[in-house]
């Protein structure tokens, strides 16, 4: 018994040491932990934005500009729904929940990791006010120190006033009163209940649990919320079953303009650091690509409706500037997606060249009749004129051709998924259910420039208060997408839809500009209006619409194609963009514009064809039209008619305006040219006799090259016994 009681002894001795080394650590530690009152009213919590010059934006983050909501003006079930999930001793403890920290300690032990945390609300204050994201046994000592002074200086209703005002809720939304704009587009003072369980399920993980990227998971956490403060008694059985049957917001209230840029910046960094808040995000310096003059010139642009503009670098991905005041909608694309899911996949399957006749006809696919712009049809077209004018059948008919599933694929390589209820003809004129946002049909429109794909980024470099690096951009990830070949076919295809087609307003610049627009709507009105114009270094994308629906009085080809003109009148005010690089696998070839107009057939031309008879068009080296005319180099005609009329032999002519043609006749072993000329519709013999039978040939030529000789059937002249009974009748 003295042993044990001896052993007791020593172990207490022990624990008391270890107590008091602990307890020495502690005070030497956190000597210089002070409560800064000036940190707690927030003005420290910002991310600083930078940009491509290196000079802090003028346009300043959500964080840096907060309203500060009084707790009194606050309805009871905001601050019990984060009560209830995030500290539900809140009231009873003083700042620290021993019992939550031991069990949070025991279940870290058997499960070898420290996943479980045990900060009270008083805590999660100090750490996003005061300290970095740092996870050190300094830090957490530190973190209680002050948390001890937090709740000897403030009253429990003042520390949740401060919390509140603090906690990040993903979408570059700091604080209560920008996240209930941001989210459901009221004021703080106005959320239900449901609303208020749905803010206090992001702040564990605002972009994990954000209705606009998980639908399922907020919901099934907001849900949780709202069992916790049923549970807690905040709220009865019934007001919880009628807030979980609430429906989430479906898109942003408030986001965009003059913030458009730094909103998609901070939705970069919720990417970067998933499971950020405020602590994490606290003091850091974020690099960006952001050009300010450009987006200076993007944010005074008017427009009566809603639009977002966007410029993103072709080869490196940054965003140089993206300015909104709708935020980044998924929209139905319109025609702006016939060269990305139509023409460019056609063509990369040897299906299509620009020259390739279509005909441009009413037509029914099985109950789906796509219509032209305006109920016309032109008749045979080439694929070219068909994507500069956009003209809808044609696009259909090639897709049909193409396949919808193939298109889908190309599509995704390209960023843009495709479901399976949208692989139908309609995708050709852009019929979609959820549609695309500006960006990431911008970027698809970049991987038209070189054939690759790579998604755009805004971020290049990220600093800690500290001035240390912690994240830096990657080289492009880029997939393949179209050869060369296309991208210079297609590129093609889109400059004379600059120079002669919808884009035409783009054409008074004096370099090389590659365009498409687009124009969505009902019998309504229009919806959407887009034009997206690229050149070799850069990606302008335009929308204009709004988030309700209601028309807008634009068609891709007027105001947006005028709002991307003053882009890349911005982009390029102090020097022209490089020239697009020439493929020199693509060969521009000399086709017979008369084979091509009266037979819808692409021939090369003949090598002896005068100018007139020629047009141009590009191809893929490797896929030169099979056939060459030869009607120039070997003259070939129809057959001519030979008849006796008047005691002479007339010899009738194929009309072929180009070429001369010499008439022999040959007659008891002699041979006599009886014309040599230019068409002329009838040739006629009189030197000829009754009763003697003659024998023509016709040959045709042109210039230096002679054709076929063409052996007429003989002909005998009528003799004088041969005069018909009753001539003079």
């Amino acid at each position: 018994m003295k042993r044990i009681g001896k052993l007791l002894i020593l172990a207490l001795a022990a624990i008391l040491a270890a107590a008091a080394v602990f307890f020495g650590y502690y005070l030497l530690s956190t000597r210089n932990a002070k409560l800064d009152a000036e940190k707690l009213s927030l003005s420290f919590a910002s991310v600083r934005i930078f940009d491509a010059e290196g000079t802090l934006c003028e346009v300043r983050a959500a964080g840096s500009a907060r309203e500060n909501v009084p707790f009194e003006s606050l309805p009871e079930h905001v601050p019990q729904a984060f009560v209830a999930v995030e500290d539900k001793r809140f009231y009873s403890h003083h700042g620290l929940d021993y019992k939550r920290m031991i069990k949070a300690a025991a279940k870290n032990l058997l499960s070898f990791s420290f996943r479980e945390g045990a900060s009270t609300i008083s805590q999660q204050l100090i750490k996003n006010t005061h300290l970095s994201g740092e996870k050190t046994i300094g830090r957490k000592l530190t973190e209680i120190r002050l948390t001890k002074q937090l709740e000897k200086r403030y009253s429990k209703r003042q520390i949740l006033e401060l919390y509140l005002n603090s906690i990040y809720f993903g979408h570059s939304s700091f604080g209560i009163s920008s996240a209930a704009r941001f989210y459901f587009g009221k004021g703080a003072d106005e959320l239900s209940p449901a609303e208020s369980a749905l803010l206090a399920a992001l702040v564990r993980s605002p972009n994990r649990y954000s209705p606009f990227r998980d639908p399922a998971a907020c919901k099934t956490r907001r849900d949780q919320v709202l069992s916790l403060m049923q549970e807690q008694g905040f709220l009865t059985a019934e007001e919880a079953r009628e807030a979980k049957e609430a429906p989430l917001p479906a898109a942003p209230c408030e986001e965009g303009g003059a913030n458009a840029y730094v909103s998609l910046v901070m939705e970069e960094l919720s990417a970067i650091f998933p499971d950020a808040g405020s602590s994490a995000l606290r003091g850091l310096s974020v690099y960006t690509a952001l050009d300010p003059a450009l987006q200076a010139a993007l944010d005074g642009q008017e427009t009566p409706c809603g639009r977002a503009l966007f410029v993103r670098e072709n080869a490196s991905g940054r965003i140089r500037a993206f300015s909104s005041t709708a935020g980044m909608p998924l929209r139905q694309p319109a025609s702006l997606i016939k060269p990305l899911a139509v023409y460019a996949p056609a063509v990369e399957e040897g299906l299509l060249s620009p020259a390739t006749p279509i005909l441009d006809e009413k037509v029914d696919f099985g109950g789906y009749s796509p219509e032209n712009y305006g109920g016309t049809y032109g008749g045979y077209m080439s694929a070219r004129e068909a994507l500069a004018r956009s003209v809808n059948v044609p696009a259909v008919k090639v897709l049909n051709t193409l396949g919808c599933e193939k298109s889908a694929l190309y599509l995704e390589k390209m960023g843009l998924a495709v479901p399976e209820s949208d692989k139908t003809l309609a995708l050709a004129l852009g019929g979609t259910a959820q549609g695309y946002t500006i960006r990431q049909l911008s970027d698809a429109y970049a991987a038209l420039c070189d054939g690759t794909y790579s998604p755009s980024h805004a971020v290049v470099r990220i600093e800690t208060e500290a001035g240390k690096t912690i994240y830096e951009e990657a080289p492009p990830r880029r997939v393949r997408v179209f050869s060369e070949e296309t991208c210079a076919l297609v590129g093609d295809m889109l400059e004379s839809a600059v120079q002669e087609g919808t884009a035409k307003k783009l054409r008074v610049l004096p370099y090389a500009v590659r365009a498409k627009t687009g124009t969505g709507g009902t019998k309504q009105g229009n919806r959407d209006a887009y034009t997206v114009a690229y050149t070799a270094e850069h990606t302008v994308g335009v929308w204009l619409g709004n988030a309700d629906n209601t028309p807008v009085d634009a068609t891709g080809g007027g105001l947006p194609a005028s709002l991307a003109l003053s882009a890349l009148r911005a982009l390029y005010a102090r020097r022209d963009p490089a020239p697009f690089a020439p493929c020199e696998t693509v060969v521009r070839t000399a086709l017979d514009r008369e084979a091509y107009e009266r037979e819808h057939a692409v021939v090369r031309a003949d090598p002896a064809s005068p100018p007139q008879e020629i047009f141009y068009e590009l191809f893929a080296s490797d896929a030169l039209p099979a056939g060459e005319s030869s009607r120039f180099s070997r003259p070939t005609i129809r057959a001519p008619q030979i008849f006796v009329r008047n005691h002479a032999v007339c010899i009738e002519l194929c009309q072929t305006e180009y070429y001369d043609y010499v008439i022999k006749r040959l007659h008891d072993g002699k041979e006599t040219t009886i014309y040599c000329g230019p068409y002329t519709h009838t040739v006629t013999d009189n030197a000829v006799r009754a009763g003697e039978t003659y024998v023509y040939t016709v040959q045709p030529r042109y210039l230096g090259h002679a054709g076929e000789v063409y052996r007429l059937p003989s002909v005998c002249l009528p003799g004088a016994d041969d005069t018909p009974d009753g001539w003079w009748e």
